[in-house]
């Protein structure tokens, strides 16, 4: 665990998602996306000195696409190796779920909510194995509109089926927190309802086979997303031990 003084961390994150986390339909994901919006707010707060980050985020992918041996999860651990301060925090975040709802279109559509745990657990358990020391942070999936319906269907059915991956998110944390204390946790919880509430201000309008539809964010809901990221991680931060 990383200091540079008693009070200061290091940070290297590893941001693990779909679209929304990559930054889809965005002018600049490189820039703009939340990861980046996430990594500057933690950057910024007194007691985190350098944070680096990786944005391992992948339009369309499910927990399938980053079960352990594909390349996605292949790609996660060589990003975590490639920083250059070996001795800073290594947190994974990860929000997939999403495509994991849709009711087709995306690998393994629909993914069961059972499927959908044994899945999480699968990459969060490889991930610790590979990296003892890590944090692990599941951000609760977004709000996405009953009509979603572009190369992928998703409509209500999958906006349901969404909702029922958040306890089991829960649930694997609260397990792995009573094995393994310190390592994995909850992060954010709010954004769901924030862009339920703004979609209209804070979501892109895309046209698809069922009108205009509301799923990725835009410039400024990535902003709003990234800091939701953000103060969820550092949240995290804040329970562990001093070193």
């Amino acid at each position: 665990m990383a200091t540079t003084h008693a009070q200061t961390r290091n940070l290297n994150i590893v941001y693990i998602g779909n679209s929304i986390t990559y930054g889809a339909g965005l002018d600049s994901p490189a820039t703009q996306a939340p990861p980046v919006v996430a990594s500057a707010w933690l950057g910024k707060q007194k007691d985190v000195a350098a944070v680096s980050f990786s944005n391992q985020g992948h339009s369309g992918y499910t927990t399938l696409d980053f079960l352990p041996g594909t390349p996605a999860f292949v790609a996660v651990v060589q990003a975590a190796k490639a920083f250059t301060n070996h001795d800073a925090q290594l947190i994974f975040s990860i929000k997939i779920g999403t495509n994991d709802s849709a009711v087709t279109g995306t690998h393994g559509a629909p993914v069961s909510v059972g499927d959908y745990g044994i899945n999480l657990k699968d990459i969060t358990d490889t991930l610790l194995k590979e990296f003892p020391a890590a944090i692990i942070i599941y951000q609760h999936p977004v709000w996405y509109s009953p009509n979603t319906q572009n190369g992928a269907t998703y409509l209500q059915e999958g906006l349901t089926r969404l909702q029922t991956y958040m306890p089991v998110i829960d649930a694997l944390a609260a397990r792995y927190q009573a094995a393994n204390p310190g390592h994995v946790f909850v992060g954010d919880t709010k954004a769901f309802a924030y862009f339920k509430k703004n979609y209209l201000t804070d979501l892109q309008a895309e046209e698809g086979r069922q009108g205009t539809f509301y799923l990725h964010p835009n410039k400024k809901g990535a902003i709003a997303l990234g800091e939701f990221w953000g103060k969820a991680i550092y949240k995290v931060l804040k329970k562990l031990p001093k070193s």
